[in-house]
């Protein structure tokens, strides 16, 4: 009796312990799944990796701010932006790192608040979700080798013949057709890449815009970037940056409020900082 209570004793031991590792273990995924969102967190997606809009950098140096999730931090243009608005809301900032693609779905779904990465509010991106007014305002420009056939262009048609690329689902890509006789190379995920196929002679240039192509030859002395006498067309909204928002968010208002506070030469000055202050291998 005695060793069969000693064994029914063993048995419910186990039991308890399996279903307690059963509950710690639920909870732990939970949590680690769980979108950093709430009443006092103003959560913000960015790819962190289109300088000197927002980067990814391994500490806090120059107001850099912590990725959720990681041991990484954001830095740049975006998220200086994003944390005026979040002081502007009350609300500690989170950044979630996430791929452009990616985007729109987190904040349809509600992952996130807001979109704060260097996103024009085009046509197509409206009929989904809702903007902001602009933040930042730019012109296309091509990034190319520093010394190379292109450097000297003065239009896009002088790209007749040239392998030229854009960041995938953009409107940069978009424009190239504007390029009579132009090679229109598949587009790429990120800028990163893009730079990366410029160095090795993949292609001859690609299209960005200007913060981005001062970024570009910040970082690499072997590119240069050239502004047009006659250019892409585009529209207002094209080359304009705004915040991205669920449609009907109650945030808009408020977020417009702030950024009016912001005056353009405090933008500016934010951005020739940015520009500054991002990684050298970025």
């Amino acid at each position: 009796m005695r060793r069969r209570l000693s064994f029914l004793l063993i048995i419910s031991l186990l039991v308890v312990s399996v279903l307690t590792g059963c509950s710690s273990s639920t909870n732990s995924a939970g949590s680690g799944s769980e979108t950093p969102a709430g009443e006092d967190t103003f959560v913000v997606g960015m790819e962190a990796g289109y300088p000197p809009f927002n980067w990814t950098q391994m500490d806090d140096s120059n107001g850099a701010v912590k990725i959720s999730g990681s041991a990484e931090y954001a830095g740049g243009y975006d998220v200086e932006i994003a944390k005026r608005i979040a002081e502007g809301l009350g609300k500690e900032l989170v950044i979630v790192k996430t791929e452009w693609d990616g985007l729109l779905p987190a904040l349809t779904s509600g992952m996130i608040d807001a979109i704060v990465a260097g996103m024009s509010p085009t046509e197509e991106r409206m009929k989904s979700i809702d903007f902001s007014d602009n933040y930042y305002t730019s012109d296309l420009v091509m990034v190319v080798k520093k010394g190379g056939a292109y450097e000297n262009a003065t239009s896009i048609q002088d790209f007749k013949g040239a392998k030229i690329t854009a960041q995938l689902n953009t409107f940069h890509y978009t424009v190239i057709d504007q390029i009579e006789g132009v090679i229109k190379e598949t587009a790429m995920d990120n800028f990163p890449a893009m730079r990366v196929a410029l160095e090795s002679g993949i292609i001859d240039g690609y299209v960005s815009e200007r913060p981005e192509a001062v970024s570009a030859t910040a970082a690499n002395e072997n590119f240069a970037f050239v502004e047009f006498e006659d250019g892409f067309v585009t529209s207002p909204d094209d080359t304009a940056i705004a915040v991205g928002l669920a449609k009907g968010s109650d945030l808009t208002e408020k977020i417009n409020e702030i950024l009016a506070g912001i005056s353009e030469e405090e933008r500016q000055e934010i951005m020739d900082a940015a520009i500054l202050n991002q990684p050298a291998a970025q």
